[in-house]
């Protein structure tokens, strides 16, 4: 599979050089039939918008770390972008109003929180808005439910392992917990509560092993090779067969929030692109685990084009064996913090012995200290800041990746890479 980079297209007869693309300032609005994947960067944590081939739309995710913390705003984090004027969650939205559909009602026919973080699905502070109708306060996903409807709202649920309602698990959790993972949550149910009886929200648990809980809302028929497998969520993992899984923890074993997160599957044609929240593959010494989430579903996931960097490419994450089974042409980097990437990982997802050909890395954000730390490895990277938009073709076959200006209220297209075949 060649590399076309179509930003660099010289006109010799003039001796210039210009960037071949429909508009040189804007992506070229969505038509039925492609999918799009935009990975929005706020520098708060993880947000995907995704606009399947008839239109239906989903949110994986809407972080949204406190302003009050002293990590959020030091040096080891990512700025707000585009600018402080608005919270994280109100430039998603923004983002959102942005490349929706033109011809379809502004709504999200789907979100889905891959697990209880707050650079995943918000995190409560004082300075929260309160909405005093439902009596909860915006904060990431709440915050883009208020201002967007939510048709359908998934996330892993909260029975498994342990009962999060439970008061005293609460306690324990609160006790050992950095992200102010309880008040949140509790802020979050009650956005659920309120919002099922004003807008008819349905609130489901995501659930491994189905095709299509994420469906084609208007003209499934139109594109029967699509579909949306969930391959793992809770520690509860796909076969491979039917919708039949297996679980790696038992009922009140709870080591934290990272290993429960959904994992999804994404299917169009010959393209295919994982996503897997938070999940790791590390062991305490820094070898693979052959135990964790990430050898376990890389067999069933098999070969993909694209793959986001579990748990942001953290040092615990992206193990040999998992590298070696996806082996994507395009790795996509969701990031925040100079933790990400690990140069451990780095190694692992441009090794040539783990698999042979091309693979191109792509983050939403490269902090100056990566920089002075892992140095020129990181010249690897085709992008290494900016909204990552995955444009995949109508039926599958070949698929582009558009960098956006994150720091512009107007996202200029910056580049364009590919195309891709899919395979």
């Amino acid at each position: 599979m060649k590399f076309l980079n179509f930003c660099f297209i010289t006109l010799f007869s003039l001796g210039t050089t210009v960037c071949a693309q429909q508009n040189s300032t804007e992506l070229a609005p969505w038509e039925y039939g492609m999918l799009d994947i935009h990975h929005i960067n706020t520098g708060r944590g993880d947000a995907a918008f995704l606009i399947l081939p008839d239109g239906t739309t989903l949110l994986i995710d809407a972080g949204d770390m406190s302003e009050t913390h002293a990590r959020t705003l030091s040096a080891r984090n990512a700025k707000l972008v585009p600018n402080g004027s608005k919270s994280a969650p109100e430039w998603i939205v923004d983002y959102i109003r942005q490349f929706a559909p033109k011809d379809k009602t502004l709504q999200l026919d789907y979100a889905l929180i891959t697990h209880y973080h707050d650079d995943h699905f918000g995190e409560m502070d004082p300075n929260r808005k309160l909405i005093k109708e439902g009596d909860y306060a915006l904060t990431g996903i709440t915050e883009v439910g208020y201002h967007i409807p939510i048709k359908t709202l998934l996330d892993r649920g909260s029975h498994f392992p342990v009962d999060l309602k439970d008061a005293e698990i609460q306690k324990k959790i609160d006790k050992n917990d950095a992200y102010g993972m309880i008040p949140t949550l509790q802020n979050y149910w009650k956005f659920i509560s309120h919002q099922t009886k004003a807008t008819g929200l349905q609130h489901k648990t995501f659930e491994a092993g189905l095709v299509n809980q994420i469906a084609l809302k208007t003209q499934a028929n139109d594109f029967p090779g699509f579909n949306i497998r969930n391959i793992a969520v809770n520690g509860h993992i796909w076969t491979g067969r039917s919708n039949e899984t297996f679980s790696l923890f038992k009922k009140g074993e709870y080591s934290g929030e990272n290993p429960l997160s959904t994992c999804l599957k994404i299917s169009y044609g010959d393209f295919d692109y994982f996503t897997g929240g938070d999940i790791s593959g590390i062991d305490a010494f820094g070898g693979t685990d052959i135990a964790s989430l990430e050898s376990n579903i890389a067999p069933i996931i098999g070969p993909v084009d694209v793959a986001t960097l579990n748990h942001h490419g953290n040092r615990d994450s992206q193990n040999s064996f998992y590298v070696r089974s996806l082996r994507p042409r395009v790795w996509i980097q969701q990031n925040w913090s100079s933790d990400h990437p690990g140069e451990e990982v780095l190694r692992r997802i441009t090794s040539q012995k783990l698999y042979p050909g091309e693979r191109d890395i792509f983050s939403t954000v490269l902090l100056q200290a990566n920089k002075e730390v892992i140095g020129n490895r990181l010249e690897q990277y085709k992008s290494q800041n900016g909204h990552v938009v995955v444009r995949v073709e109508r039926g599958g076959k070949a698929y582009k990746i558009f960098i956006l200006n994150d720091t512009s209220e107007q996202r200029e297209l910056v580049s364009e890479h590919g195309p891709y075949a899919s395979e």
